[in-house]
């Protein structure tokens, strides 16, 4: 039976921003927030009201926005030295914010309080103390960062603790220990909770960074030790190497440990929440993420795959459906019969010795000895099937395209794009100018078929990989493209192969949208 409940604060609107090539509007913010309320998190930290004009207006926003569980909570730091809380620009930010939660940050460390603030210890003390009672005078729920908390206690374990004590004794409702640098081992973890008198403290929680590739293990280890509040970002965003990933954190509290959380009862949701999250930042989701990874669940050798047609259970640590992902049997060389026989079974019964599974085998091997490779782009696999058994219907057929691409001073190039098609018998055209040939080509197919094909206004590109796959033939090299797609509910890949990179690139955009026409739209009845 669960016998403890661990409270999630969710920081990807603060400390996730503070990655490498991670930025939200504020339309984003907004949008994430409900994401993350739908998910059962508990806090969600909105961001800095003192730091500029859009965090600010977020708070604004934020305030006329109805959430169903998640709290709000406004970020700031202790007053600063030499004067009162009630008079400090960021104190009163924080209550200008009027978020019902507030986060308050302060120095742990000696030497960042007298080398950074310039202050002394007892005024640092002072600091916290004076932040923490006007802040729940003015009927705040106030949670303390203790910023460099592991590093502060290795250099006086004493003045740590009388930070934390007196942080208990001003009321504060948590009191979040932060591994600032990342770089705290486990081992240490456990040696510093168990050396803190966690029952005499107000409610304890931890904050790690990824900068040793301990975050999410630390963070376990500190479940496991009594903390019972974890902060961390979707997909491990953050500062430097990133912060705790939820993402991992969470159902390996829900499904590994006795201890629950508000976000158990909705697991199902996580892949998704993940996948919605980097499609706003616009970055490319990390295949190979647990759990919630495309790769997560996926089995490439013939063996692996023949086992899991009899027992998942024996390949698998959980059902991918528990975190709302699933299972990919991947096409490659290693590929076996058993393989084949999973991908065609959604279109009815093959034994591995049919006639039509020995051919597709032939085929796929054929297909890769010439370049290309499935593994990573199954939906080109599948019209490959469709088109095998005759469950298969062309989007269009191509009469012909032409590509003009012309430059002139300083001024960035530009492809000139016309295609002329034949749909449902109609002969149709379509135009595009945009900066490189394939993007020219998808905005040519889109002009002429969005009056009849309205979906294609879901589907987007999110990314476009090239490889050359014989480099020894310098400019006449074969390539290999694959190009990612995305309905905002899903994505796929596919792939071309040519030793004319514009043709390769055809090939995997008209597969893209081939893709999602035969599975999404004529099997729905949509067309």
């Amino acid at each position: 039976m669960k016998h403890k409940k661990i409270l999630v604060y969710d920081t990807t609107l603060r400390d996730g921003m503070q990655g490498i090539e991670v930025n939200y509007t504020l339309e984003d913010k907004i949008q994430i927030a409900h994401m993350l309320d739908e998910m059962h998190i508990d806090y969600i930290e909105g961001g800095f009201p003192l730091s500029n004009s859009k965090e600010l207006e977020f708070f604004r926003r934020v305030k006329n926005e109805k959430f169903e569980h998640a709290k709000i909570v406004s970020f700031g730091s202790t007053r600063r030295p030499g004067r009162r809380a009630s008079e400090d620009p960021n104190i009163a930010a924080l209550i200008d914010a009027e978020t019902d939660v507030v986060t308050i940050v302060g120095k742990t460390w000696k030497a960042h309080v007298e080398q950074v603030l310039n202050t002394t210890p007892s005024e640092n003390v002072n600091m916290f103390s004076d932040s923490i009672a006007y802040l729940k005078s003015r009927g705040k729920e106030v949670i303390v960062d203790y910023e460099h908390f592991f590093d502060g206690f290795k250099d006086d374990a004493q003045y740590a603790l009388k930070l934390l004590e007196m942080g208990t004794r001003e009321g504060a409702d948590a009191l979040i220990l932060c591994d600032t640098n990342g770089g705290t081992m486990p081992n240490e973890v456990t040696d510093i909770l168990r050396s803190l008198p966690l029952e005499k403290l107000a409610p304890v929680g931890v904050h790690f960074h990824n900068d040793c590739g301990t975050a999410d293990s630390n963070s376990l280890l500190s479940v496991l030790e009594g903390v019972v509040h974890v902060q961390g970002t979707i997909n491990g965003w953050g500062e430097r190497s990133g912060n705790a990933n939820l993402c991992v954190i969470v159902p390996n509290i829900c499904l590994k440990t006795d201890f629950t959380t508000a976000m158990c009862s909705r697991l199902k949701r996580l892949t998704s929440l993940s996948r919605y999250i980097s499609e706003k930042a616009n970055i490319i989701p990390d295949k190979r993420q647990p759990y919630v990874g495309e790769a997560a669940f996926s089995h490439k050798a013939g063996q692996h795959a023949d086992v899991i047609s009899k027992a998942a259970r024996l390949m698998e640590h959980i059902d991918g459906s528990v975190v709302g992902n699933e299972r990919r049997i991947i096409l490659s060389e290693l590929a076996g019969k058993s393989t084949i026989v999973r991908k065609m079974s959604r279109y009815g019964d093959f034994s591995k010795n049919s006639r039509s599974v020995r051919q597709l085998l032939d085929i796929l091997k054929s297909k890769e000895n010439f370049g290309y490779e499935y593994e990573a782009a199954e939906a080109s696999f599948d019209l490959l099937i469709r088109k095998h058994i005759d469950k298969y219907s062309s989007l269009f057929e191509l009469n012909n395209y032409h590509l003009e691409s012309y430059k002139t001073g300083d001024v960035r190039s530009k492809t000139v794009g016309r295609i002329f098609l034949t749909h449902n018998g109609k002969q149709i055209m379509g135009a595009g100018v945009g900066f490189g040939p394939v993007e020219t080509l998808d905005m040519a197919i889109r002009d002429a078929l969005l009056p009849f094909q309205p979906f294609l206004e879901k589907i987007h590109l999110i990314d476009y990989r090239v490889r050359v796959l014989n480099p020894e033939a310098a400019t006449a090299s074969k390539v290999r493209v694959f190009v990612t797609s995305t309905d905002h509910e899903r994505t796929w890949d596919t792939v071309g192969v040519s030793e004319n990179i514009i043709e390769a690139s055809w090939e995997a955009l008209v597969d893209s949208f081939d893709y999602y026409y035969n599975n999404f739209v004529l099997e729905n009845g949509r067309e």
